[in-house]
């Protein structure tokens, strides 16, 4: 379907390429001055393009890198230092006998949880919905790269690509991502009940002081009793889960606890974790996008986190200043009436004009 022509390769850029939403009416991403939308369609970026895959293998390695999980990521050679994500993708042939002569049918996932035997990689992928499996060239392909836009926006993690920092605030920014990459940042692990965390030399010269047998300690510092085999549970249905079946572990809630894979979603917004990739607070697994705005407020004119304490709030959404302004127009409409409508902000004139 046309729908998957812009997946793949360089993103095409300027007037090019159609707004997938707006069905042809416009005619190409016109980029706005600070806005994450196109001036033309008022859609969003990802409406007319994804990234690359070369992207977006960048991004996340700028994620994980100075992080305990840099070991998903490997240094590009002539990248000056820059570390991009080694992305497990995984290709399975199948032998198709309905004709003649046997021919082979080769499946590709664009992603696939790293570290297991190709059965138990399957088994996982199988437990997932049809439509989220990243299948090459399908909707699962497609919707895994539009969640890592959605859940892990470059600008929530690179200070050189917002617009909305003001003087003095960058070292705010970097301080704050600083901080979730050693407190929260997390990526899922997949192994069979019980077996989580079993083999990593890493984890446990990290933790000389629990001793052989004894269980591991939640990040809190209070041991975890194991559960027995046979009543292991998921987190988040809370239902049984087969001692022959794939979990989703996540090493800062502590292994005692487990996820169904489809069950490993944002406590928020409940949409499955992209690549397994989460931040823990609260006892809860976040995306990206929602763990960040629990912290601090987003701004919804240019979409970035606000690190200025003097903000504009309305409704429960906040703003910087200088985006408090009309969609359409751009007045600034600070002290001015405004109308609200579907989280943009329009000036009188505007909204009658509508």
């Amino acid at each position: 379907p046309a729908l998957f022509q812009m997946s793949g390769g360089q993103p095409q850029m300027g007037r090019g390429v159609p707004c997938l939403r707006c069905r042809g009416l416009c005619t190409g991403f016109e980029p706005h001055s600070w806005r994450k939308i196109c001036k033309s369609c008022k859609c969003s970026q990802e409406e007319h393009s994804l990234s690359s895959e070369l992207e977006d293998d960048r991004k996340i390695g700028r994620l994980l890198s100075d992080s305990k999980y840099s070991t998903l990521t490997a240094r590009l050679k002539g990248g000056d230092g820059v570390r991009i994500y080694k992305r497990n993708r995984m290709i399975v042939t199948n032998p198709n006998i309905s004709g003649k002569d046997p021919t082979f049918d080769t499946i590709t996932y664009e992603w696939a949880p790293p570290g297991l035997a190709q059965k138990l990689a399957m088994q996982y992928m199988e437990l997932m919905p049809k439509e989220l499996q990243p299948v090459a060239g399908t909707d699962g392909a497609f919707h895994r790269r539009r969640r890592l836009t959605r859940q892990l926006p470059l600008y929530d993690q690179d200070p050189a690509q917002c617009r909305g920092l003001a003087e003095g605030e960058q070292k705010l920014m970097e301080e704050f991502v600083k901080k979730y990459k050693a407190e929260a940042l997390g990526v899922g692990e997949v192994a069979l009940p019980g077996q989580g965390g079993g083999g990593k030399e890493e984890e446990k010269a990290q933790d000389k002081s629990v001793e052989p047998g004894r269980a591991p300690e939640s990040p809190n510092g209070a041991l975890e009793s194991a559960p027995a085999a046979g009543h292991y549970r998921c987190e988040t249905c809370k239902q049984p889960v087969p001692g022959d079946c794939p979990v989703v572990y996540a090493d800062r809630a502590g292994y005692s606890r487990q996820w169904h894979p489809a069950c490993f979603v944002c406590c928020r917004c409940a949409e499955p974790l992209v690549d397994l990739i989460y931040f823990w607070k609260s006892g809860a697994a976040w995306c990206g996008r929602h763990y960040c705005e629990s912290l601090r407020p987003r701004c919804a004119g240019c979409d970035e986190i606000i690190f200025s304490e003097d903000y504009q709030q309305v409704e429960g959404l906040a703003w910087h200043k200088k985006h408090f302004a009309c969609l359409e127009c751009e007045t600034l409409l600070t002290g001015k009436p405004f109308a609200l409508a579907n989280a943009s902000l329009l000036c009188t004139t505007c909204s009658q004009s509508r």
